[in-house]
């Protein structure tokens, strides 16, 4: 939980209050801070807000406790990039981009808490399995973000101010209804949506906010009589009756109108109409105040599931599935290791480019194996990396995974260290970075976690390389660990095939075609040869087009020394 983040209330635990609509927690709480939204609600509608206003109150909501830390992983797996790139969706025709800060902590730091994922879990299977829930969900979504952009509408005139905050009671009243009438027959945590809507309508609070609205709709019926003459236009138009909305706990007689009027006007006030009707309308507000805050903070949390529907969506029309994966939780037989399968798995990242995307399968008998990755660059290494962090990290926040079927076995922690650009700060070598990349790798690392590496020891000698690479392997091995590692030392992986110094070593290498090429799939194995000539020649540095752009150069030097200036 993020340092700055309000603890959570837990409303059930409090008397004489509903459950909160709370979609990320198992236990219903209220997960934004109370106060701050409340002043902030009350400031916009008394005249206004700056756009992004509630969105500061969402992105610092409190989540579930977790045991993950997001600087051991976060950048290296392009998180914000998958939000911002993959997970935008669209809601009322307008296209969204859920708040990084608190999707990406949300994802970022699954909770350790079992019910919780499985209180996720239920909540995707419901809307994958039902378009009316999912077209709620939508309406609800759009209801809210309708009423908030008409708190961060600021009114120019008194007149107009009125009438703006008469619009924020109907787009709160809508949101609030949305929620009532919609949701028929959920049975996951989506029930508590109707169940919070339902509440809130028996409330005085809620009535008198219906009363209101209504008097504002319609203070009289008017009935009327229209002669049309035979060319079609209007002759004559008479009124029968006027039948006044007396039965509106608002409503005030004519009388009662011009009494309170001299009433005021004796003591010194001028009110027009309009503003004898702005007090009902304050004092409505601050009875369902502390009802709206919820709604603050269900923005957010409907983010999460819209922006899970939008990676299932993105995918299906890439030909790809996503799915809910099977958790092998902790506590089955003793000494009972799991295995890990992931059949049809894809890099997400890859969605938001035009790039052919090729789906592939891994399996292991266990989960806590060291695997060890050769291969040939460009043929999919880091990719594969990238996918199986982001497939644990989604799987174990309760989120849809990158493949079509996925059995994981969840972490205390994730550790990912891919290479890195060099940096004009940085105070060692490659080497030296190197290694310093392996210490913070030791320092943070618990047993079970689970640890992505990429190009291990490649910052120094071949000898050198392969006795660190040696120790690094050996020494995670005790903590047995879901490791996947990538390596260019091939014959060191060759050998520690062959000898097998380490419980837990797997093998995969990239799949080459007749003609050489990576087909993007990997196998058992390790790989010969990294391919480096084919590689260079598809880049162009082999030594017939380097000695060309050498020959070029000395032409083009010789024309300046013949040419005059």
């Amino acid at each position: 939980m993020s340092a700055a983040s309000p603890e959570p209330v837990l409303l059930d635990a409090l008397p004489g209050q509903r459950a909160a609509p709370d979609l990320l927690s198992h236990r219903p709480a209220l997960r934004v801070d109370a106060r701050a939204v409340k002043e902030s609600l009350t400031f916009a509608f008394a005249g206004g807000a700056p756009a992004g206003a509630f969105d500061r109150h969402i992105e610092s909501a409190s989540l579930p406790a977790s045991t993950w830390d997001p600087a051991r992983f976060a950048q290296h797996v392009f998180l914000q990039e998958l939000i911002v790139g993959c997970l935008h969706f669209t809601s009322d025709g307008r296209t969204y981009i859920p708040s990084p800060a608190l999707l990406g902590r949300a994802l970022s730091r699954p909770p350790s808490d079992r019910d919780t994922v499985e209180l996720r879990r239920d909540i995707f299977r419901e809307l994958a399995g039902s378009e009316a829930l999912r077209r709620d969900l939508g309406r609800a979504y759009a209801a809210l973000r309708r009423w908030v952009g008409q708190l961060e509408t600021i009114s120019i005139s008194r007149r107009e101010g009125s009438r703006r905050r008469l619009d924020i009671l109907v787009a709160a009243k809508e949101a609030l209804d949305a929620l009532a009438d919609g949701f028929a027959g959920a049975r996951s945590g989506l029930a508590r949506l109707p169940a919070f809507g339902a509440a809130v309508r028996e409330t005085e609070a809620y009535r008198r906010l219906a009363d209101l609205l209504a008097y504002d709709e319609e203070l009289a019926t008017l009935d009327v009589r229209i002669r049309v003459g035979s060319d079609g236009h209007v002759r004559d138009l008479r009124a029968l009756s006027i039948r006044e909305n007396d039965g509106n706990r608002f409503y005030q007689s004519p009388i009662g109108r011009v009494v309170t009027k001299l009433v005021m006007l004796w003591r010194g006030y001028r009110f027009s109409d309009d503003e004898l009707l702005t007090r009902y309308v304050n004092s409505v507000f601050e009875g369902v105040e502390d009802e709206l805050v919820a709604l603050v903070q269900l923005l957010g949390d409907l983010e999460f599931y819209l922006a899970g529907l939008a990676l299932r969506d993105r995918a299906r029309a890439a030909g790809l599935s996503v799915c809910l994966p099977e958790l092998a939780w902790p506590g089955g037989a003793r000494g009972e290791a799991p295995a890990r399968e992931l059949r049809g798995l894809f890099n997400p990242l890859l969605l938001a480019s035009a790039a052919s995307i090729v789906p592939c399968d891994l399996a292991t008998e266990r989960h806590d194996a060291t695997v060890i990755v050769t291969g040939p660059n460009s043929g999919g290494k880091t990719r594969l990396l990238e996918a199986l962090s982001l497939a644990q990290m989604l799987g174990q926040a309760g989120f849809f995974v990158p493949a079509a079927e996925a059995r994981l076995s969840p972490c205390h922690g994730l550790f990912v260290s891919l290479i890195e650009q060099a940096q004009a700060d940085q105070s060692e070598g490659r080497l030296g970075m190197e290694l310093l990349r392996i210490r913070s790798l030791f320092e943070a690392m618990q047993v079970g976690d689970m640890v992505v590496l990429d190009e291990l020891c490649s910052g120094t000698n071949p000898s050198e390389g392969e006795e660190i690479f040696q120790l690094v392997i050996s020494l995670l091995g005790e903590l047995r660990p879901q490791a996947f590692i990538t390596t260019h030392f091939l014959e060191l992986a060759a050998r520690l095939e062959r000898e097998r110094p380490v419980d837990g070593l797997v093998f995969l290498q990239v799949e080459l075609d007749a003609q050489q090429w990576p087909t993007y799939q990997f196998v058992r194995g390790v790989a010969r040869t990294s391919l480096a000539q084919r590689t260079a020649a598809r880049l162009g540095v082999t030594r017939e087009e380097l000695v060309a752009l050498v020959e070029r150069s000395k032409r083009a030097h010789r024309r300046r020394e013949v040419e005059p200036d």
